[in-house]
């Protein structure tokens, strides 16, 4: 299997709920992960309330693992992350999702398999399950009330992991097209204090430079493309020609 194929592996450990379990999916999915296991659900599996709270992410209901123990389960991964926000006691790194995405991508780059384990939704997992992994992931959360449903948890992690290794760019030009080049927005300034100039705007001497230094920040900051200098022009080209009657 090649890199690119890895993802993280999402275990859910004695899920309880079949309707969690779909949303846990669809959670998943929205974020292009697709291995989910299944470790001793309480209700057996299939589970038919799972289905309809996938929400369209059946691909990953319809592939689902069932293992009887934790580590039937973990048994091909290669590192694995416990989530919780209970202190264990135990000699382990805790790291947060954000953390824990970036660790992930450099595993499977070098062609390890992760895995997250999820406990149940009432009582989370045992000091057992935590013990079998590797890294405690615990998210940043209001310290008074720290408690995350099964599916907001899988989409907190599965999201980290998204954006991590996604390539759009954190700031996306408002215009596809891209802006206008700085003759364009020059030109547009210009056009517009000649026509101020006409009509007197500039009429004292001693705020003509600051009044046109806040004309040209306003043009500026506006952030035109090429099309809309165009279309600015042309406004003031047809204001300067005075309304027919």
């Amino acid at each position: 299997m090649s890199n690119k194929a890895i993802k993280p592996a999402i275990i859910l450990v004695r899920p309880q709920l079949g309707e969690n379990i779909g949303k846990a999916a669809r959670a998943m999915y929205n974020f292009g992960l697709t291995d989910l296991r299944l470790v001793a659900p309480r209700d057996g599996w299939p589970n038919p309330d799972a289905g309809p709270s996938a929400a369209g992410a059946g691909v990953v209901i319809d592939e689902a693992k069932v293992f009887e123990t934790v580590e039937e389960a973990v048994a091909d991964c290669t590192h694995v992350y416990a989530t919780t926000v209970r202190e264990r006691g135990m000699p382990k790194a805790v790291v947060t999702p954000a953390e824990a995405a970036k660790q992930m991508h450099g595993m499977i780059s070098s062609g390890e398999r992760p895995a997250i384990l999820f406990g149940p939704e009432r009582s989370g997992m045992t000091n057992d399950d935590v013990a079998l992994a590797d890294t405690i992931l615990t998210a940043p959360v209001n310290p008074d009330y720290g408690s995350l449903n099964l599916a907001q948890a899988v989409i907190l992690v599965s999201y980290e992991f998204f954006q991590r290794g996604d390539a759009t760019p954190e700031h996306q030009p408002s215009h596809p097209e891209g802006l206008a080049d700085k003759a364009e927005i020059v030109g547009l300034m210009e056009h517009i204090e000649g026509e101020l100039e006409q009509k007197g705007y500039f009429r004292s001497e001693g705020r003509r430079d600051s009044q046109r230094r806040t004309i040209r920040n306003l043009i500026q900051n506006a952030g035109f493309s090429s099309q809309e200098v165009q279309t600015m022009r042309g406004i003031v080209k047809a204001l300067a020609k005075g309304q027919k009657r």
